[in-house]
């Protein structure tokens, strides 16, 4: 089975895709196979594989983003659509596609799922300077997921003005988008330090969650080869 359309990451232009604003980012539909999307939905990670993160510092006093996190290592018990789809996310060209549209040299990968449940939000931030981008998938089908229940990526427009290391409230963006979330939509985005995003408070019933799979873009540097190294160590003793 075919997990990725990567024609269309090929399809956009870099030049434009860079010219974008507030920063680089780009919201895509069906960069998923339709047969890979429902492979994968049908075989989401257990939540008996994720980690409780709550209440955990964030930089400059931003509000910490309460969800449940699992990283993925080669030894992650993860079922067999996953796992391929991640093979393809490496093994294809789309390694190439991203650092095409990313202007970069070749990057390296981290994968991992975040569950975020009712009440949790993610606090406007700018992702850490070592990296490049991250590209999201979402796992709220249509028919299953209310748009009023929140869970989009909101895409922050700051004009400039603030400082990465400060923790602004959603009133001090000039302006707001929302990433299209529901069903097989994905948002690529480049690390600026006005690359600013968030997500507010979810309301679904008790017992749904928000699903994301979430792809760092990092440079390929030594810090990251042995960092790997050691999350996989610590993946596997949970």
């Amino acid at each position: 089975m075919r997990y990725l359309a990567l024609d269309k990451l090929a399809a956009v232009d870099a030049a434009d895709f860079a010219r974008r604003k507030p920063f680089p980012w780009l919201g895509m539909a069906d960069l998923v196979t339709p047969e890979g999307y429902a492979a994968l939905l049908a075989n989401m990670p257990g939540l008996d594989l994720f980690e409780q993160k709550v209440g955990y510092r964030r930089r400059a006093g931003q509000a910490p983003h309460d969800r449940y996190s699992l990283e993925f290592t080669p030894d992650t018990p993860v079922p067999a659509p996953w796992r391929a789809f991640i093979d393809e996310l490496c093994n294809s060209g789309y390694r190439e596609q991203i650092a095409r549209l990313f202007r970069c040299g070749r990057p390296t990968f981290r994968f991992h799922w975040h569950y975020t449940p009712t009440g949790c939000s993610v606090s406007p931030h700018c992702d850490a300077r070592r990296e490049y981008g991250s590209q999201l998938f979402y796992f709220n089908p249509e028919g299953d997921w209310l748009p009023e229940w929140g869970g989009g990526t909101l895409i922050l427009d700051d004009a400039g003005r603030l400082n990465y290391d400060s923790a602004p409230a959603l009133e001090e963006f000039v302006a707001i988008q929302e990433a299209p979330f529901i069903g097989n939509q994905s948002t690529l985005f480049q690390r600026t330090d006005h690359c600013w995003h968030a997500v507010q408070p979810i309301t679904c019933p008790e017992g749904r969650l928000r699903r994301v799979f979430i792809v760092v873009v990092n440079p390929d540097t030594l810090y990251w080869r042995i960092r790997d190294r050691i999350v996989g160590k610590q993946v596997q003793r949970f």
